[in-house]
């Protein structure tokens, strides 16, 4: 049987809890992480929403190239990925372990869940008023 836990994005910084995740999955957990539009990015602002156009503006057409997703859960989901071997059979079999969500579905709302929030010292944005900007 394996394990399954439930991470709360609201306030955490996208890297940390994204490698936190990757490393759960790679052990075989269950990852399920909730709120994921509440989720921050750390850094300079205006450097943020810059980069995040930019991947906008080199996106493919429909049937090949670059594919950047729009919604906050396939962001989060793809910078997790980022984060493991996916291109290797643990690697896509842990990816296949983590989901995503914007809200807190009915399943777990019971459930304890880990919130990853930390002290931050820099500026911080959150992901969906940066996808409102760009």
């Amino acid at each position: 049987m394996s394990m399954q836990i439930v991470i709360d994005a609201n306030g955490a910084i996208l890297g940390r809890l994204s490698s936190f995740a990757a490393k759960e999955a790679l052990k075989g957990k269950k990852v399920v992480v909730v709120n994921c539009n509440e989720i921050l990015l750390a850094g300079n602002i205006p450097n943020i929403i810059e980069e995040y156009h930019n991947f906008r503006l080199k996106g493919g057409s429909s049937l090949k190239g670059v594919f950047f997703p729009k919604n906050p859960e396939r962001i989060v989901k793809r910078t997790i990925r980022g984060m493991l071997p996916h291109l290797q059979t643990r690697g896509e079999e842990a990816l296949l372990r983590v989901m995503c969500y914007n809200r807190v579905p009915k399943e777990f709302e019971n459930t304890p869940k880990i919130s990853m929030v930390r002290k931050v010292k820099t500026r911080t944005i959150k992901l969906s008023t940066v996808l409102e900007r760009i």
